[in-house]
């Protein structure tokens, strides 16, 4: 096996920049397990383990997107269906046009309802991205802008009602348990969280000017601190960004549509997650240009240094998501590689930060690998 040096002295520079107390990286090749690491501490004194529980914030999405493909899959929706087929109290203020393809690419036009993530019921948030309007002036399928949590909160509404379960238990029974995810939760039980004890890490303050981050505290803008690694924060499912579990098993999610779904969908619904449904289109919450696929980010590196998402040496084709200046996962199909990496410090105080580190430790990776332009 390769050693991944490189990259992980990556890491430790971050360690010793304040960005993170620690970080878990998961590497396979065609489907070889290449690295399963834990770098630096879990909280003050007490080492990260490959097994403790991380927090995926938007990495996640491409899960909920293949519970969407699921549904595709088995004749109960049509990408092109509106979303008023399933829900039909969404076509309030001017919703009526907005397709399931709309909402998976990031172009529907609803991006600020529900923007910040709450402790508000499932049907209190369904109910107000149901009565939130279109920005003005946008056209769905016309302009682009990042869906943090509303077009998230749709489609598993939309998993929930052609499901017949809510969706924790959905996403649990369908993708998570046949990939081997058993400890990967979006939406935990509460006696689940309780039995993990001190395996859940909380996120922590980086890029701050302080000896070493600093735990989030109740003074930030959420009620329920949704990264900290509370009970309320693993158990509450927001499907777009409460995701917990090892980074190895996001790995396996990546692997899994390396080796074409492995049952989980088929490998001809993997081609068309995979394909470009979205170039070159100029995202207004991130003020850049992204290629997507349905659900996941397609290789966009090419529109500028932002857009780099998963380094500067990975292949065109590379496909996955990033979590909110902490984490990012991936699959290269050209180089049979799923990739995982997942920061315990979110550098929210400075996310160009985060992009840097992200790319230096995917640079080296690649680097350590000898792949990669």
């Amino acid at each position: 096996m390769p050693t991944l040096a490189r990259a992980v002295a990556a890491i430790e520079r971050g360690i010793d920049q304040n960005l993170h107390i620690g970080a878990q990286l998961y590497v396979s090749r065609e489907g070889v397990t290449i690295a399963d690491d834990a770098i630096g501490e879990a909280r003050a004194g007490v080492p990260l383990r490959p097994d403790h529980l991380m927090l995926w914030m938007s990495s996640c999405k491409p899960i909920t997107a293949t519970a969407i493909a699921q549904m595709w899959e088995r004749g109960r929706l049509g990408l092109d269906d509106p979303v008023t087929r399933f829900i039909p109290e969404f076509r309030a203020n001017g919703k009526d046009r907005v397709t399931i393809r709309h909402v998976l690419t990031h172009t529907a036009g609803f991006p600020g309802a529900a923007y910040h993530w709450s402790a508000d019921s499932w049907d209190k948030i369904i109910a107000q991205i149901c009565d939130a309007p279109l920005e003005a002036g946008w056209i769905p399928g016309r302009q682009s802008g990042y869906h943090v949590a509303s077009a998230w909160y749709v489609l598993a509404e939309i998993v929930r009602r052609l499901g017949g379960k809510p969706y924790p238990q959905y996403v649990r029974r369908e993708i998570l348990e046949p990939l081997g995810m058993s400890d990967s939760w979006i939406g935990m039980p509460r006696e689940q969280y309780r039995a993990y004890g001190d395996r859940i890490v909380g996120m922590h303050v980086g890029a701050l000017p302080r000896s070493k981050p600093q735990a989030y505290g109740a003074d930030w803008d959420s009620p329920y601190r949704f990264w900290s690694g509370s009970e309320e924060a693993c158990t509450l499912c927001r499907p777009g960004g409460s995701a917990w579990g090892p980074a190895r098993e996001l790995g396996k999610f990546y692997e899994a549509l390396l080796a074409g779904g492995r049952g989980v969908i088929t490998p001809q619904t993997v081609s068309a997650i995979s394909a470009r449904h979205t170039v070159g289109m100029h995202d207004r919450t991130f003020n850049y240009a992204l290629d997507r696929g349905l659900g996941v980010v397609i290789d966009s590196k090419r529109h500028g240094a932002g857009a780099s998402w998963y380094g500067t040496r990975c292949s065109p084709r590379a496909l996955g998501h990033a979590g909110a200046w902490s984490s990012v996962g991936f699959a290269d199909p050209e180089y049979q590689l799923a990739v995982v990496l997942v920061f315990n410090g979110m550098t929210s105080m400075a996310p160009a930060k985060n992009d840097q580190r992200v790319v230096a430790t995917l640079d080296a990776l690649y680097e350590d690998l000898g792949i990669g332009d």
